[in-house]
């Protein structure tokens, strides 16, 4: 198929900033539904205690108050368990402890913010004041508030089919040369590092509306969720009905980032409440609220080795990883303990052997799961980490320790000791580019002008690699994912020549919209605004894995490439029909089906009202319309890759910090729009920095106390707090396992930008014998590295 290569690539404005910038966007909170009342969630104020009784009696005395429902209500009806998307097993064989979780609690509380009660009204107000009237008698018990207090001897057990705090305990690599390996080595190094515990954030909260239909006993939600099949499916499953009784709307998302993904309480109480009162219901999250009830990420504690022989090369990598849980296992929450590590553990590098076990641990927290990156974000930052490490107590510098150790172009495909395949590639001049970016060379000249100022300056690099569009979905489905990985696309032309897509996958603010009207462009010859773009229906089209893991361009976008192949040769067939010849001697370019070597031809349009009008039609061998559907299921995953540099000084009488220089060089395969990506850049490294200066969720040890429940305890960066930011893509090496040959970026930013603000720090303050910073790098500690050491 012929394609408009002026589009592909092209800097096109997102064509949904419009509707977004004039105030037309639609999110779940905007949709009013007549006769709706308002729920608010009674949710537990202690992290773990013995509910003794719940008296919903004096709520429903107020005026306006409609109902209030608990735990035991759900249940006696039926009402099942918050479903998983993702299991995982022990080592050994024997399956994870994994601890019902109901959408409202009965009898035992196991985190600050877990729901109790649902609190119905006819105004949002009196629905706030019935819940505060809600009495809830405890009896507190021990907490452990965060992963060393689960850890430690004689610690509070959360869960009987958990001792010792152990959820889940895997493995893998080839232990016995591992260690070999180092027993031989000429230089071992080992760090233990903390990844920091992040609330998410999004800029618009969770809500959703519920409604039941009695007619046809068909279950609505429309929601603000980043995968609106797989939600539908696991409520079906908790509701106990048939999934063509659930129909799930995730209209405009403001923001997700891994935390509108899991499968919550609210969502299936709030169904069952609406059809319990009869009414439709709306629930909007406050932001204090989200802060101790959506999932948060992060929150490791890891020991990672390595072992290299006299020339700095790598022998081997061993990781020993402890990952929180929090107090229940999330939809995905035992995913990124292990896949990102699983897969990425080797990097960049040519490292010949691997091994690891990660732990994952229940404590009286929030429950973890996905955020931007998630388990290869922590993997990079274990990795780059160890690896600076070991350059500094061999004496030789960062840069060339990679140098040594990095993958040639040549030996692409590499099969890395993870059994990944590593398609596509050029690690070394990527490196070398971003060195060149930062101007590498220069560098110790300007370390030298800033001690003379009073300023420690730092130079860090990354070399991060991602996994994308996870697959295939027999893989999947066989290692413990509960849905498939496959998307889907439906292309229907008008008998105008208009084009309407309907995606299975998602948006929340990405420009996806904008995206595949440019592939449709391409591929068909039309105008971008021509093509019209709809998702988030689960009644619109049969399935969709949704906006997860960068995956939307990849995999979404491959499907529709598919049905954009099937809507060209439908459409050949019909020009040859009309042009009175065979259709191999038809061909299609820039929106016009032509016989070879003449300048007899029909333009898509006139080819689509043929369709749909179809005098002297082929009827026999050709139905009416055109339309088609495409699938994709990716057979392996990509691997976009990248590497960043950072340039920070440090004020040794305050010791705050400033990133002075910050680049990112990024291979992401084919790039459909520079825009469009360079946003996501630029958004990805500022939530990475976020996670290296700022951010940190904290929870008291003993009592399990959030300590950082609003914004005003909680630091997120600011437009002032984000350096100015040299990007570009590193041309020149496509994805060679899917038709467009994307290789996703959605995730880069936040994976890469963390170990390179990190690895600046510490080499800012190396001389004064500092190893290792956790995060996030405050001033207050870095002015206590700096005073303590001087």
């Amino acid at each position: 198929m012929s394609v408009d290569e002026a589009m592909i690539g092209a800097s096109i404005l997102r064509r949904e900033d419009q509707r977004f910038l004039t105030g037309r966007g639609r999110y779940s909170a905007d949709f009013q539904v007549p006769g709706e009342a308002r729920a608010v969630f009674v949710r537990s104020a202690h992290a773990h205690a013995e509910v003794k009784n719940i008296d919903v009696s004096p709520a429903l005395a107020l005026p306006g108050v409609v109902a209030a429902y608990v735990g035991a209500e759900l249940r006696a009806e039926g009402v099942g368990v918050v479903e998983l998307d993702f299991i995982t097993r022990n080592h050994d064989g024997r399956p994870m402890a994994l601890p019902e979780r109901y959408a409202l609690s009965a009898g035992r509380v196991r985190y600050v913010g877990e729901p109790l009660a649902i609190v119905v009204a006819d105004s949002e107000d009196a629905a706030r004041d019935a819940a505060e009237a809600v009495e809830v008698t405890y009896e507190e018990l021990p907490a452990a508030g965060d992963l060393r207090t689960a850890l430690a001897p004689g610690a509070v057990q959360l869960w009987p089919e958990a001792p010792g705090n152990i959820a889940c305990e895997t493995r893998y690599g080839t232990w016995s040369e591992v260690e070999r390996a180092f027993a031989v080595a000429a230089h071992r190094v080992r760090l233990e590092l903390v990844n920091n515990r992040i609330a998410v954030n999004p800029i618009e909260p969770r809500a959703a509306i519920a409604r039941f239909d009695e007619m046809d006993g068909r279950y609505t939600l429309i929601t603000s969720h980043q995968m609106p099949f797989p939600l539908r499916t696991a409520l079906s499953e908790s509701l106990k009905v048939p999934e063509l009784k659930v129909h799930v709307i995730s209209p405009d998302v403001g923001g997700a980032f891994g935390v509108k993904g899991p499968n919550y309480p609210e969502e299936l109480a709030l169904l069952w409440a609406a059809r319990r009162c009869r009414r439709p219901l709306k629930w909007v999250c406050e932001r204090s609220e989200a802060f101790c009830s959506d999932t948060q990420a992060r929150d490791r504690v890891t020991v990672i080795e390595l072992a290299l022989d006299a020339e700095a090369r790598f022998l081997a990598v061993r990781v020993d990883d402890h990952a929180n849980l929090g107090a229940f296992v999330s939809s995905f929450g035992a995913g990124p303990p292990i896949l990102g590590q699983m897969g990425l553990i080797a990097g960049p590098y040519r490292t010949p052997l691997i091994a690891g076990r990660v732990r994952m641990v229940f404590s009286n927290t929030a429950p973890i799961d996905a955020y931007r990156g998630p388990g290869r974000a922590e993997c990079c930052h274990m990795l780059e980490r160890v690896v600076d490490l070991a350059a500094r107590e061999l004496g030789i510098s960062p840069v060339e320790i990679r140098r040594r150790n990095m993958i040639p172009a040549e030996a692409m495909p590499w099969k890395a000791p993870t059994g990944r395949l590593y398609d596509s590639g050029d690690f070394a001049a990527v490196f070398e580019r971003a060195l060149a970016r930062a101007d590498w060379p220069g560098f110790e000249a300007r370390r030298a002008g800033a001690r003379s100022r009073g300023q420690l300056r730092g130079f860090g690099v990354s070399y991060y690699l991602d996994h994308t569009g996870i697959g295939p979905s027999d893989m999947i489905l066989s290692r413990g994912m509960k849905m498939p990985t496959y998307e889907s696309a439906h292309v229907r032309l008008n008998r105008e020549g208009g084009v309407t897509v309907v995606t299975g996958t998602h948006t929340h603010g990405q420009g996806l919209e904008t995206a595949l009207a440019q592939i449709v462009a391409a591929r068909l010859g039309v105008t971008v605004e021509e093509v019209e773009v709809l998702h988030g229906d689960t009644q619109d089209i049969g399935y969709g894995r949704g906006t997860v893991g960068a995956r939307s361009l990849l995999v979404g976008g491959a499907a529709l490439d598919v049905a954009l192949t099937k809507i060209v040769d439908k459409g050949r067939r019909i020009a040859a029909h009309l042009l009175e010849c065979a259709a191999a001697d038809i061909g299609f370019e820039r929106g016009r089906f032509a016989v070879q070597g003449t300048d007899r031809g029909v333009t898509l349009a006139e080819v689509a009202h043929a369709a749909y009008f179809p005098l002297r039609y082929p009827l026999k061998e050709l139905e009416p319309g055109l339309e088609e559907s495409g699938y994709w299921d990716p057979k392996v995953v990509a691997f976009p890759n990248g590497c960043h540099a950072c340039e920070v000084e440090i004020d040794m009488d305050t010791g705050v910090l400033s990133v002075q220089c910050y680049v990112s060089v990024d291979d992401f395969g084919n790039v459909v729009n520079p825009l469009l990506v360079a946003g996501q850049v630029h958004g990805g490294i500022a939530q990475g920095l976020g996670q290296a200066l700022l951010e940190h969720s904290i929870y008291d040890p003993g009592s399990g106390q959030l300590l950082t429940g609003s914004l005003v305890d909680y630091c997120l960066p600011r437009a002032d707090d984000v350096p100015s930011i040299a990007h570009e893509t590193y041309p020149g090496h496509p994805c060679t396992t899917n038709p467009l040959g994307v290789k996703g970026c959605g995730e880069a930013g936040a994976i890469g930008a963390p170990p390179a603000l990190v690895n600046a720090v510490v080499d800012a303050l190396g001389h004064l014998g500092v190893r290792h910073v956790d995060m996030p790098v405050k001033p207050q500690s870095l002015w206590r590295l700096m005073h303590r050491r001087a």
